[in-house]
C-alpha cells in the first residue's frame, strides 16, 4: 500500500442559520480535523477504507456531528439520555468515547470554576489554539456567541499571518461573553485535542490532577504577608540584588577597554525558552548538535508543537506540573553561551525591582562555580550569610515561611561534586540529607535536600545546567523542565542592533551574517553573536571598509577574532607566538579532558603568567571573594578554546605525527573534537591563516601538508560508504572539512571522480536530515566538481531554505532526487530558475510529496518550455489539481519540450483536466510514459484520453491508470482506441472497479494492440473464472505479461 498525501475532508453542508451569521463564505471547519490517509481501497458500496477519513455535516437541529467511516462519535456529553440508567450510560460512554472523562470533568465544573480554569491556563491556551483559532471562532459563531463581524476580525488576522493576535482576540472575546461562551470553547477543545498536541497536553494534565484541580490552581495564593520585622531587611536585600544585577559586563578585545558595562535592561534580548527538554544523550559536540537540533526545534515550534514559557512562569503557573504543595523545583537547560547565567541575572533583577514573583519574599542566588571553593562542611545559614551578611540573626524568621523563599543554583555542569538523586541513595539517605538550615553538611547535600524538599519543604528551587549534566537531575523532584532555545528569528537581529551603537554598522553586520548560512544558523547562541560582533565590526566601520575580505567560514571568522586580540595586545610581549602556543597546548588538553576551567596550577604547568596579553584570550573569574585561591581562568566560549587548540598545531616547532593526532581525535565518538578538527583543516588554508601570520609568523609547512593528506584520506575513505545513516553523516562531516579549507584543488582531487552523492533514501529512517548549513556545504563541493551527476536528497527535509543554499550548484547535476522535502511552491520557483539556466544538465527531477499546488505550475511550465535537458519529471503526491495540469499541458504542446516521462499520480485531478492532456498528447513527440494513477478521472476522463491514444502521432509507450475510478463502462472506448495504437507497450489498470463484464473488451484490447507487452489488472473485481480468461492471453504471443 503506497503512502498518500494529506486527506481532504469531504463536502459539508452549512445550515441556513450559520449562513446568515457568517455571510456567503463560511469558514472551513474541516481544517480542524484533517488526518493523514495511508492508502486507498474501496468497499463494494464505494466507501473509502484503509485510512482515516472524516466527513463533516452541520445541521441546524443537531448542531455538530462527526462521522468517521460512518460511525457517529459523541463529542461533549450533556448528561445521560432520558430514560437511561445514569450509571450504565456513563460506563458505556466511558468505554466507547475516549473524551468521556474530560467531558465529564468539564460538565461538573460550575461557571466560576470554568472561569478560573480558563484564566489559569490562558497563556498556554493562547499558544495551543493558534493553528486552529479560526475553527474555534467558527464554532462560537455557529453557537451565536460571536457575531459575524467578530468572526471576520479573527479570520482577517489569520489570513494576514497573525495567528498570535487572533488567538488572543478569541480568548479576550470569550472571557467577555460569559460562561456559556466558555463552555462552547472548551467543547471545541475536546473535539480537536487529538490533532492539536498542545491542547492534548493541557487536557491530559487536567485529568492527571484529578477531579478537583482548583486547590492546585490556588497554590501561591494566600501566602502570609511578610512580617514587619522582615520588611527592612527585604528592602535592603532587594536593593543589594538590584545593584548587583542592573549592569551587564561584556568583554571586548581592546587593551584600553577590556570590558564594557551596559545597563541590563538596555542590552538584554529575550531568549526563546520552551517548556520541555530533549531526552537523549548528546553524542556530538554541543554546538554542532544544537546547530542541527535548532532547525528541528524551530520547525516544531512553527508547527506549534512546542510551548514557549516565560521566565515568570517557571513557578506558580499553569506550567507547574503535579498536584503538590511541598514547593516547586525547576530545571532550565541550555548549551554553553546560550544565556543561562544572564537569564538568571535578569530573573533576580526583575524580582528585586518588583516585576515578577511577588509571592516570593526572598530570593537567594548561588553559582556552582563559587560553591566549588568550599571544601568543608557548612550549613545553609552560613551559606547565605557569606553572601548576604546583613541578614544576621533574622534568618530564623525566614525559615518560618519557606513557601516565600526561592533558591537559584546556576551552572550544575560546573559543580566539582556529584549530586546523587538515584534510588541507591535511599539506603544511606540519613547520612546525606539536611533537614534543618543549621545542619552541617556538604554543599552537595544542601542542594540535594532543597531540591527534594527535605530541607525547608515548601521552598522553590531553580537549577540551570548544560545538557551534558542534565542526566544528574533525571530522578530529582523537578516540577518544571525547560530549555533555552536561544535566539529565534528577529531576536538575532535585535541582538546586533543592541550590540552596535552605530545602527548602520549593525545593519551591515547582520546583513552579512544573514546572507551567510554558515554564520547565521549558529547565531541562535548569544555568545556566538558576541564573537561575530567583535570579529565583523571592524570590517564595516566607516574608517576601515574591507568588505571584500569579510570572513565567510567559521575558521576565517575566528582567525579575525584572534587577529583583533593580537592587534590590540600583541606588542605587550616579545614573542606572542610562543605564548599563544602555550595557551593552545593548555586549551588542547582541556578539549581532550572536557575541561573548560583552568586554575593557577594549570598556568604553572604550561609556563604561563597572568598578564595583559593572557587576559585578552582568557577571562579571569573570582570563585569566592574570601578564598585564598580565588582566581580561575576560562576562555570566553568553548569554541574559542577549540580554535586556540587547533592553532597550536601550526605553531609548534615539533609537530610530531599530525595525521595520527587527527585520526585519534576523529575516532572519539562523543564528538568532543569535531569543531577542533574543522578548525585545524580550516587553518591549513592560506586565506584563513593570512591575518594571523602578521603577528605569529608563518605556519609550519609540514603540518599544513599533513593536514591536507589526512583530509584527502578521510574523504576517499567515506565517499563510497553512504548506505547507513552513520556513513552519510561521516561523509557530510568530511565535506564540512573541505568547506572550511576553501581549497578548491583539494575538493577536485578528492571528490572529482565521484558521480553519485547519496544522502537520501526512500525510507526516511535511513535518510540524513540536512540543515541549511549542510546544504551550503554541499553546494560548495558540487560547485567545484563537474563530475557529480546524481544527487539523491530524498527525505532529507531540506525545505525551501536548504534548496536556496543548494541553488547555485543544482543545474550541474543530471539526476536530482528531491522527493518529500517540503519544498513547496517557492521551492519549485528556485528549481525553475535552474532549469532555465542555458548550462542546465538536469535530466531527471523527482519532486514527489513536496506540498506543491497549481501556484507553482506557471513557473514550471515556462521552465519546461525553455529547458533542453529534462526528460523525467516526477510530480506525484502533490496537489496540482486540474488548473495546474492545464498549465503543464501548455508546456507539453511546445515542440521544444523534451519530457519523456511524466508522473502525476495522486494530484487531485478529475476528468476536467483530461481534455487538456489529450490535446497535449496528440501533438507531443517526446512523452512516452504517463502516470495518472490515484486521481479521480473516472470513465469520462478516460474516454477523452482515448481520443488522443487513437492519434497515430501519439508516442505514449506506458500509461498508468491505477485507482482512477474506472468501471466496465469505459472498456469499449479503451479497446477501440488502442486497437490501432502501435506505440503502447505497458498499460496499468489496477485498483479500479472492473468486473467480469469487462473481460471480453479487455481481451480484445490486449489481442488487437499488438505492441502491448505488459498489462496490469490487479485489484479489480474479477471472479476466478474471469481472471483465468485474462491470464490465458499470456499464451497468445511470446513475451506478453498479464497481471491480474
Amino acid at each position: 500500500m503506497k503512502c498518500e498525501s494529506e486527506a481532504e475532508p469531504s463536502r459539508y453542508t452549512v445550515s441556513p442559520r450559520l449562513h446568515h451569521q457568517l455571510g456567503k463564505n463560511p469558514p472551513l471547519w474541516p481544517q480542524e480535523y484533517r488526518y493523514v490517509k495511508w492508502g486507498k481501497e474501496r468497499t463494494r458500496n464505494g466507501n473509502l477504507i484503509g485510512y482515516k477519513f472524516v466527513r463533516y455535516t452541520y445541521h441546524s437541529d443537531t448542531h455538530t456531528e462527526h462521522q468517521n467511516l460512518g460511525t457517529s462519535v459523541t463529542t461533549m456529553a450533556e448528561g445521560p439520555n432520558k430514560g437511561e440508567c445514569p450509571t450504565s450510560s456513563k460506563k458505556m460512554r466511558m468505554d466507547s468515547d475516549p473524551n468521556a472523562a474530560i467531558t465529564e470533568f468539564l460538565t461538573k465544573c460550575d461557571d466560576y470554576q470554568l472561569f478560573q480554569l480558563t484564566k489559569f491556563y490562558r497563556d498556554r491556551l493562547e499558544q495551543a489554539i493558534e493553528e486552529r483559532v479560526d475553527g474555534v471562532s467558527s464554532l462560537l459563531t455557529y453557537e451565536r456567541h460571536f457575531s459575524g463581524q467578530e468572526h471576520r476580525k479573527v479570520v482577517d488576522l489569520v489570513e494576514k499571518g497573525n495567528r498570535t493576535d487572533s488567538s488572543k482576540l478569541v480568548l479576550n472575546l470569550v472571557m467577555e461573553k460569559g460562561s456559556r461562551a466558555r463552555r462552547v470553547m472548551w467543547k471545541s477543545f475536546v473535539k480537536m485535542h487529538h490533532v492539536v498536541p498542545k491542547l492534548d497536553k493541557i487536557l491530559k494534565e487536567m485529568q492527571e490532577l484529578g477531579p478537583d484541580p482548583f486547590d492546585y490552581m490556588n497554590i501561591g495564593r494566600g501566602l502570609s504577608e511578610i512580617p514587619s520585622q522582615l520588611k527592612d531587611v527585604q528592602q535592603k536585600h532587594k536593593e543589594t540584588l538590584r545593584v548587583q544585577t542592573e549592569t551587564l559586563i561584556v568583554n571586548t578585545i581592546l587593551i584600553r577597554e577590556k570590558v564594557k558595562i551596559f545597563q541590563l535592561v538596555n542590552l538584554y534580548t529575550e531568549l526563546t525558552v520552551i517548556s520541555t527538554v530533549r531526552d537523549r544523550t548528546l553524542v556530538e559536540h554541543e554546538l554542532l548538535a544544537r546547530g542541527r537540533d535548532h532547525e528541528e526545534w524551530r520547525e516544531k515550534h512553527l508547527r506549534r508543537e512546542l510551548e514557549k514559557i516565560r521566565t515568570d512562569q517557571l513557578f506558580h503557573s499553569c506550567f507547574t506540573r503535579r498536584k503538590s504543595k511541598s514547593g516547586s523545583s525547576a530545571a532550565v537547560s541550555g548549551v554553553a553561551g546560550i544565556g543561562k547565567t544572564t537569564m538568571v541575572q535578569k530573573i533576580v533583577y526583575d524580582w528585586a525591582t518588583g516585576k515578577i514573583y511577588p509571592h516570593f519574599q526572598f530570593v537567594f542566588s548561588f553559582k556552582f562555580r563559587d560553591l566549588n571553593a568550599i571544601n568543608c562542611r557548612i550549613n545553609l545559614r552560613n551559606l547565605i550569610l557569606d553572601l548576604y551578611p546583613y541578614f544576621g540573626n533574622i534568618l530564623g524568621e525566614l525559615w518560618k515561611n519557606p513557601e516565600g523563599l526561592l533558591f537559584i543554583f546556576d551552572g550544575l555542569d560546573e559543580f566539582k561534586d556529584s549530586i546523587d538523586f538515584d534510588n541507591n541513595r535511599i539506603n544511606t539517605e540519613a547520612d546525606y540529607i539536611c533537614t534543618a538550615p543549621e545542619d552541617q553538611c556538604e554543599v552537595s547535600d544542601i542542594v540535594y535536600s532543597l531540591i527534594q524538599h527535605k530541607l525547608l519543604p515548601g521552598c522553590s528551587v531553580l537549577v540551570t545546567s548544560r545538557p551534558t549534566a542534565l542526566h544528574l537531575l533525571k530522578k530529582a523532584e523537578i516540577r518544571v523542565w525547560a530549555e533555552i532555545l536561544g535566539f529565534v528569528g528577529e531576536e538575532r537581529k535585535e541582538y546586533f542592533n543592541k550590540f552596535f551603537e552605530d545602527q548602520a554598522v549593525a545593519a551591515a553586520v547582520f546583513k552579512h551574517v544573514e546572507e551567510n548560512e554558515i554564520l547565521y544558523t549558529m547565531c541562535y547562541n548569544p555568545s556566538y553573536c558576541w564573537i561575530l560582533g567583535l570579529s565583523l565590526g571592524p570590517f564595516f566601520t566607516q574608517r576601515d571598509r574591507k568588505q571584500q575580505r569579510v570572513p565567510k567560514t567559521i575558521t576565517q571568522l575566528y582567525s579575525n577574532y584572534i587577529y583583533n586580540i593580537l592587534k590590540n595586545h600583541g606588542r605587550e610581549i616579545e614573542s606572542p607566538r610562543d605564548v599563544l602556543l602555550k595557551i593552545g597546548e593548555m586549551a588542547f588538553t582541556g578539549v581532550s579532558e572536557k575541561k573548560i576551567v583552568f586554575r593557577n596550577g594549570d598556568l604553572i604547568k604550561y609556563n604561563l603568567q597572568p598578564s595583559q596579553f593572557l587576559s585578552g584570550f582568557m577571562m579571569e573569574l573570582l570563585e569566592r571573594d574570601d578564598s585564598a585561591q580565588s582566581v580561575v581562568y576560562t576562555f570566553p566560549h568553548l569554541t574559542i578554546q577549540e580554535f586556540v587548540a587547533a592553532l597550536a598545531q601550526f605553531l609548534t616547532p615539533d609537530p610530531g605525527d599530525i595525521r595520527k593526532l587527527l585520526s585519534e581525535a576523529h575516532s572519539k565518538e562523543d564528538g568532543r573534537f569535531e569543531i577542533f578538527l574543522r578548525f585545524v583543516v580550516g587553518l591549513s588554508s592560506s586565506q584563513s591563516a593570512r591575518p594571523l601570520v602578521e603577528f605569529l609568523g608563518p605556519f609550519l609547512h609540514q603540518t599544513i601538508c599533513g593536514v591536507i593528506d589526512w583530509v584527502k584520506e578521510k574523504v576517499e575513505g567515506e565517499i563510497g560508504n553512504t548506505e547507513s545513516e552513520t556513513g552519510k553523516r561521516n561523509l557530510l562531516n568530511t565535506f564540512h572539512y573541505l568547506f572550511e579549507s576553501q581549497n578548491k584543488i583539494l575538493v577536485r582531487v578528492t571528490v572529482g571522480s565521484v558521480d553519485i552523492l547519496k544522502f537520501g533514501h526512500l525510507d526516511s529512517r535511513r535518510a540524513l536530515r540536512l540543515t541549511p548549513i549542510d546544504c551550503a556545504v554541499l553546494s560548495h563541493v558540487i560547485g567545484l566538481c563537474d563530475t557529480i551527476k546524481h544527487l539523491d536528497l530524498e527525505n532529507c527535509y531540506i525545505q525551501c531554505e536548504g534548496l536556496q543554499r543548494l541553488g547555485p550548484a543544482l543545474h550541474k547535476c543530471q539526476v536530482l532526487r528531491l522527493g518529500r522535502n517540503k519544498l513547496g511552491d517557492s521551492g519549485v520557483k528556485l528549481l525553475s530558475a535552474a532549469l532555465r539556466n542555458p548550462d542546465c544538465k538536469i535530466q531527471e527531477l523527482w519532486l514527489w510529496a513536496n506540498g506543491l499546488t497549481d501556484s507553482c505550475t506557471e513557473d514550471l511550465s515556462s521552465a519546461l518550455s525553455a529547458n533542453r535537458s529534462l526528460t523525467v519529471l516526477n510530480l506525484g503526491i502533490n496537489k496540482l489539481g486540474d488548473s495546474g495540469v492545464k498549465l503543464l499541458s501548455e508546456a507539453l504542446r511546445n515542440p521544444d519540450c523534451k519530457i519523456q516521462k511524466l508522473q502525476l499520480w495522486d494530484n487531485d485531478l478529475t476528468a476536467s483536466c483530461t481534455e487538456d492532456l489529450s490535446s497535449a498528447l496528440s501533438t507531443n513527440r517526446s512523452l512516452t510514459v504517463l502516470d495518472l494513477g490515484g486521481n479521480k478521472l473516472g470513465d469520462s476522463g478516460v474516454k477523452l484520453l482515448s481520443a488522443a491514444l487513437r492519434n497515430p502521432d501519439c508516442k505514449i509507450q506506458e500509461l498508468h491508470l491505477n485507482d482512477v475510478g474506472l468501471t466496465d463502462s469505459c472498456t469499449d472506448d479503451l479497446s477501440s482506441a488502442l486497437s490501432t495504437n502501435r506505440s503502447l507497450t505497458g498499460l496499468s489498470l489496477g485498483s479500479n472497479s472492473f468486473t467480469d463484464r469487462s473481460v471480453p473488451a479487455l481481451r480484445s484490447l490486449i489481442l488487437t494492440c499488438r505492441s502491448l507487452e505488459r498489462t496490469w489488472l490487479w485489484g479489480n473485481q474479477f471472479s476466478l473464472n474471469g481472471k483465468r480468461h485474462l491470464e490465458s492471453l499470456r499464451e497468445s504471443r511470446p513475451g506478453l505479461s498479464v497481471g491480474v
